[in-house]
């Protein structure tokens, strides 16, 4: 369970946070322009672009959950459980598995609308990675500085909706989640006027009284709800650290505290990490359930025309400022 955000300051800012019971040794990985991904049906082949992301690395192969390349497109994947459906490979399409979608995306596109235009042709297959890691059932969210998309693989086909929130989360299908927040269209940052009744006399006694609803679990709904508002009404002064730091806000407000959700499996789900990434700077930026210091990793302090990943292992345990 997870939630995905994009905001526009003076530059595009895109995030998520991983929201599960254990980790499984993520790393922030920059894959270079000449690396030789080996796509299992496309053949081997070099990203055109070079991107920077959230991976867990596998015999060599990188395993996206998020990124950017080097043009400003943006791309993350989220769980979709029971909704997500992988066909066989078919004749006259682009049979890419989804844990190969992100580098086939981030590493041939500049835009949204290169992406689409690839989707197109694009066939979600049903290979996994090996027989110790099946595929997960997931969704995505594509975006460049001027607008974002997501992408169901659902029985039906592939669906492709127009994104105006910038949100992703979970389950339901996206075209719910739109559809939902009209029922909150009453929210407001601002007090509002009395319209219960004209025959009681009700005052505004607290400040934010003009937000009462906005649902405060983490469910998806109500996370997508949450973000939304929250993204939709920031006000932020621009710049990199106080654009950094309203972007690790707004997802501190859907972020999973150990205690709060009881997974099926019988652990405590947390977030994992939170990422926020400087999609025009190449800049990557997380925390960890562990460490709530804000680290950074730019792509372009890397060798983008080598044919290795550069590797960070996240910093997990705790990092305070003494201050005296």
């Amino acid at each position: 369970m997870c939630t995905a955000l994009s905001i526009k300051t003076d530059a595009l800012y895109f995030g998520r946070t991983l929201d599960l019971d254990r980790s499984y040794g993520e790393e922030v990985c920059v894959m270079p322009r000449r690396f030789p991904f080996n796509f299992r049906k496309m053949g081997e082949s070099s990203p055109r672009f070079a991107l920077i992301g959230m991976a867990t690395v596998v015999d060599g192969v990188p395993l996206f959950y998020d990124g950017a390349n080097e043009h400003g497109l943006c791309m993350a994947g989220l769980n979709f459980p029971a909704n997500a459906y992988y066909p066989p490979p078919a004749d006259g399409k682009d049979n890419v598995t989804p844990f190969e979608f992100i580098p086939w995306i981030l590493g041939g596109c500049k835009t949204v609308a290169d992406a689409k235009n690839m989707i197109n042709r694009i066939n979600l297959v049903d290979i996994p990675f090996s027989k110790n890691l099946p595929l997960s059932p997931l969704h995505w969210i594509i975006t460049d500085k001027s607008r974002s998309i997501v992408v169901e693989p659902m029985k039906e086909g592939l669906k492709v909706y127009e994104n105006p929130t910038g949100v992703m989360t979970n389950n339901p299908p996206f075209d719910y989640h739109l559809m939902n927040l009209n029922n909150y269209r009453r929210l407001s940052v601002k007090n509002g006027e009395n319209l219960f009744s004209p025959a009681l006399e009700l005052t505004n006694y607290s400040g934010g009284l003009g937000a009462v609803g906005l649902p405060g679990d983490v469910s998806s709904a109500s996370r997508f709800v949450r973000a939304a508002f929250y993204a939709k009404n920031s006000v932020c002064d621009g710049g990199e650290p106080s654009s950094v730091g309203q972007f690790f806000h707004i997802l501190g407000t859907v972020e999973r505290i150990r205690g709060g959700c009881l997974s099926d499996g019988g652990k405590w789900d947390t977030t994992v990490y939170t990422s926020c990434i400087n999609a025009e700077a190449g800049r990557y930026y997380y925390t960890t359930y562990g460490n709530r210091r804000i680290s950074c990793v730019d792509m372009h302090k890397t060798d983008l025309n080598s044919a290795e990943i550069a590797r960070f292992p996240l910093i997990l345990t705790e990092q305070i400022f003494y201050q005296n």
